[in-house]
């Protein structure tokens, strides 16, 4: 359970000045349009914007692609999450499994998002599944390497009271190193959130035909720029949302958790 506290020292984090920038920035983009500053053809005015976010609303087209567009970064967030952890606390716990695996790490890294696209395209189609593969790779890294380190960064005394209980491999993963990473952990998982959504607007702009990313491209190709500018708009507004909950859901976890997300030092 999440407490009042917890979400109030979350809303303390907002950046007041940063939001007035951008309302400032709004207001003379949309002096710029309606003086006939800015002229280009496509660039629509944020007024324009902002019906045509109504317009698509009234439809229902904005809300199912929402819907399409969060099932996919959070299904596919917490399978890489899932995978991260487990594999990280391995690496992390064992040179050994470091040794054989590290290079394979290293070399997949690295690889774009978008490659993997063509590979889905086949095996999966146009389907979610195809979105799913071009999300968990990318987004498995930061959750991995995060708590790989974490594990390996443990004090020495930490082990030493799951040897002096005599806690076995599994026991001691779950009980002393889990608990002890959990900062880092965290911080891999919220940068892992944010490539998720940007991989799935990706994944549905090129290769599945539903959700935000796909209304983008539709509508560019429609040549309604009201209506593509209105789902760049959501797209953002949904990561800063999913951002803002899941930092609000983990600062009431521990103060050190708290210190990681900040980016100050427990």
């Amino acid at each position: 359970m999440i407490s009042p506290h917890s979400w109030r020292r979350a809303l303390r984090r907002v950046n007041i000045a940063g939001l007035l920038t951008i309302i400032v920035c709004l207001g003379l983009w949309e002096l710029a349009i309606r003086a006939g500053i800015l002229r280009y053809q496509y660039l629509p005015a944020p007024s324009a914007i902002a019906a045509g976010a109504e317009e698509l609303a009234a439809r229902g087209e904005l809300s199912a692609a929402v819907l399409h567009t969060l099932e996919a970064v959070l299904l596919g967030w917490t399978i890489a999450t899932t995978l991260g952890v487990s594999f990280g606390l391995v690496l992390g716990s064992s040179q050994l499994a470091r040794r054989y695996s590290l290079s394979t790490i290293e070399v997949l890294r690295p690889m774009p998002a978008i490659a993997f696209i063509p590979v889905a395209l086949l095996l999966f189609g146009f389907s979610t599944a195809t979105e799913l593969t071009v999300i968990v790779l990318p987004a498995l890294w930061p959750v991995l390497v995060g708590t790989m380190q974490s594990v390996m960064n443990i004090h020495p005394r930490l082990r030493d009271v799951a040897r002096t209980f005599r806690l076995r491999r599994v026991p001691t993963m779950i009980k002393i190193l889990l608990p002890a990473a959990a900062p880092g952990i965290m911080v891999g998982a919220r940068i892992s959130l944010t490539l998720a959504l940007v991989l799935a607007v990706l994944a549905e702009m090129v290769g599945n035909p539903e959700g935000l990313g796909y209304g983008v491209v539709s509508e560019q190709q429609a040549l309604r720029p009201d209506l593509m500018f209105a789902y760049v708009v959501v797209i953002g507004f949904l990561g800063i949302a999913l951002n803002a909950l899941l930092v609000g859901a983990l600062t009431g976890l521990s103060p050190a958790t708290a210190a990681a997300l900040e980016g100050r030092s427990s």
